[in-house]
């Protein structure tokens, strides 16, 4: 039986994984299932290893072909179809996480007011308040549906098709609603309705829009992207003092390492202030 395949349907059905994320997997697995001489199903925990370590990929590749791996014999653990799993201990190479690069809140402001000057200036200043304000991902905030907008937070479904509320500001949420009294009555289920094949504006469109902002605003648009006004949103609440479990909860991160990155851009005396009062820092983690 090709149990690569039940596991991939398994990921898709109970664990709602994207259609690119499934892609990446089967060709992660396939790849393993050929070059390893007994196949995936009759592998060894040195088969394995050996596969891993003739790789010739990147570091971070490595990882993620290992993390299919490990996700697929652990299904078959669950489902009792292995009683060993030979993916257990396998070593992973070490990951060079590079830095989220940031803007400065003053670079925010000036991209947002060069909204005004750009063409459906109204909508796009909704997008750029909404991303700033709430740090959607880009796909999150071009597929907004109406039922999302719940007056002063979001109703977001992210990854993996999990829900989480995120508040709104008041200024975003005037430009929200500046933006959905223009758009009226329009039956999309969308909050940015475009006349596209998907409905809603896409994430190039935005893109491209965003990088004209940027040069209006006298921004290298290189530095720009959604997910750099993403990362902002962080960066400048954790310097703000916000607390890192909630910024990690509006991120939509499923773990508290991936957002704890955001204490690497801080200035050091900052980083310590996290480090002091977060409950995972070393001295939080003595107090009682």
């Amino acid at each position: 039986m090709n149990y690569i395949d039940v596991f991939l349907e398994a990921l898709s059905a109970e664990k709602g994984r994207s259609k690119k994320t499934l892609e990446s997997y089967a060709s992660d697995l396939h790849h393993a299932d050929e070059i390893i001489p007994s196949g995936l199903n009759g592998a060894s925990a040195k088969d394995i290893q050996n596969y891993l370590s003739g790789l010739p990929d990147k570091p971070s590749s490595i990882a993620r072909k290992a993390s299919a791996i490990r996700g697929f014999y652990k299904f078959l653990m669950l489902e009792k179809i292995i009683s060993e799993n030979p993916a257990a201990n396998i070593e992973l190479p070490k990951r060079n996480r590079s830095l989220p690069k940031f803007l400065s809140v003053e670079e925010i402001e000036l991209i947002i007011s060069s909204a005004g000057d750009t063409k459906n200036s109204t909508r796009l200043r909704a997008m750029l308040e909404l991303v700033y304000a709430s740090g959607l991902r880009v796909s999150e905030l071009c597929e907004l549906p109406m039922t999302a907008n719940l007056g002063d937070k979001l109703l977001i479904h992210g990854k993996g098709a999990k829900e989480r509320i995120v508040p709104m500001h008041e200024r975003a949420q005037h430009a929200l609603q500046k933006w959905l009294n223009i758009r009226g009555n329009d039956k999309s289920k969308y909050i940015f309705p475009s006349s596209g094949k998907t409905g809603h504006i896409t994430r190039d469109g935005f893109f491209k829009i965003l990088k004209k902002c940027a040069v209006q605003a006298g921004i290298d648009p290189h530095r720009v992207s959604p997910h750099v006004l993403r990362h902002s949103f962080a960066s400048h609440l954790l310097a703000g003092g916000a607390n890192l479990r909630a910024i990690q909860t509006m991120l939509g991160h499923e773990d508290i390492s991936t957002t704890q990155i955001y204490t690497h851009v801080l200035p050091e005396k900052l980083k310590e202030t996290v480090q002091m009062h977060h409950p995972l820092g070393q001295h939080g983690e003595n107090k009682k």
